[in-house]
């Protein structure tokens, strides 16, 4: 699938992994939609590199589907990319005074971070399959994961389920939508270091560096975009998640 000459919407895009995707996906040749709530970093990208930025919701529809038609009105869509952020809870299923996990906050975390993604798939899907395409290859979706997904540490039991999911609904998902010529594949990203993190970038870097087999620190944001660029170009990558992660296995904690 070609890049240049398409659009893209990248859900989360004003920083860490998605400002490195939007990045790469503009050198590219991609008109990007940076489709976020951090309005000053998405506005800074806006006009640096000529993208449009559009504050969005993942969690809401109309939010979701303004940002879809931005991207669908510069270009064909072709690309869509979700690795947004947001508040997560965590802790013991049972903490040590007894109380039982705050079913609010699971809740909250899973909307975040699975019907978010859900909500974003199911409107870019819908913009890309109205697409008339001579070839029948109308785009990919890429979604991100976690090695949490597979590993969850102690206390990682809400994020570890909605990331869960979106590894569960990667194959579904590319199967339902193959008539359409859609593609669907998760990255699944191991610990990163991103722009996020600030000055705690060091001490986590510190931590986590060492425990991943080869290389020995943590990812980088460009990493991930990379993937995202190669898993656009190669039409044969459908229905697959993908570790990056340097071989990292979570321990319990």
């Amino acid at each position: 699938m070609q890049i240049s000459g398409s659009s893209a919407v990248v859900v989360g895009g004003a920083g860490g992994l998605g400002e490195a995707t939007v990045r790469r996906l503009h050198a590219a040749g991609a008109k990007v939609v940076v489709a976020d709530l951090a309005d000053e970093k998405g506005k800074a990208l806006e006009a640096e590199l000529g993208v449009r930025y559009v504050r969005t919701d993942a969690t809401e529809e109309a939010d979701v589907e303004a940002a879809v038609a931005a991207a669908a009105d510069a270009a064909p869509l072709r690309v869509s990319v979700d690795c947004h952020g947001g508040p997560a809870t965590g802790g013991r299923l049972v903490g040590r005074d007894g109380a039982p996990l705050d079913l609010a906050g699971f809740r909250k975390t899973v909307d975040v971070y699975l019907t978010g993604v859900f909500n974003v798939m199911r409107l870019a899907a819908a913009a890309m399959g109205r697409r008339d395409d001579a070839e029948g290859s109308r785009g990919v979706i890429v979604n991100t994961a976690s090695i949490a997904a597979f590993e969850g540490q102690i206390g990682q039991l809400p994020y570890a389920a909605a990331k869960g999911g979106v590894v569960g609904m990667t194959l579904v998902a590319a199967r339902d939508l193959s008539p359409l010529g859609i593609r669907v594949v998760t990255i699944a990203p191991g610990t990163f270091n991103t722009p996020a993190y600030g000055k705690a970038g060091d001490k986590l870097e510190a931590y986590w560096g060492p425990q991943v087999p080869h290389p020995r620190r943590m990812g980088q944001s460009p990493e991930y975009a990379a993937l995202v660029e190669h898993i656009c170009e190669n039409d044969y990558l459908n229905g697959e998640v993908i570790r990056l992660d340097g071989a990292l296995r979570f321990p319990p904690k």
